[in-house]
């Protein structure tokens, strides 16, 4: 096999598993937000105030949230070595943007998911380190994607 079509074919193979393995976290980030949804459905007014709601209830949202929380922080490390992978790659910048692309494609839907810890929540809650830790790297992934879709050369003076 001459080495432009062994290129080709490990981009193609790569670019498979990588929609296989979006599509399967896409579906465990619904499920997650199913659940959690469902265990914020005693209201419709965010922020709540827990001191309304039955032991129980209580005791739900904050199991669903932790779920939501962890795959979050989870996601996000998994992200993170996913973007630093697809950049070491020897594949051309083309192959290389469209790999980000459905990257960012999966980041901007399960940005949407996620965007539920800092909405669906009560009225006080403990400051949570690792979770601001990860919301930070989880932007500076997405936009570093970004930068990578439209290109850093375009970015840089031309000399």
């Amino acid at each position: 096999m001459n080495e432009p079509a062994a290129a080709s074919a490990a981009f193609d193979k790569a670019r498979t598993g990588l929609w296989a393995s979006l599509q399967k976290h896409l579906s465990t980030v619904y499920a997650a937000e199913k659940q959690f949804r469902a265990a914020t459905a005693f209201t419709t007014e965010f922020p709540f105030s827990a001191a309304a709601l039955e032991p129980q209830q209580l005791l739900d949202y904050q199991h669903q949230r932790a779920v939501l929380r962890d795959l979050f922080v989870d996601e996000t490390s998994q992200l993170d070595s996913l973007v630093k992978a697809v950049r070491q790659k020897s594949y051309a910048e083309d192959d290389k943007k469209l790999l980000f692309m459905m990257i960012l494609g999966y980041m901007d839907v399960a940005a949407t998911i996620f965007t539920l810890l800092d909405t669906h929540r009560p009225s006080r809650m403990d400051k949570d380190e690792e979770l601001e830790e990860a919301a930070t790297k989880f932007e500076r992934v997405r936009n570093f994607v970004r930068l990578n879709i439209r290109g850093l050369g375009s970015l840089l003076p031309r000399l």
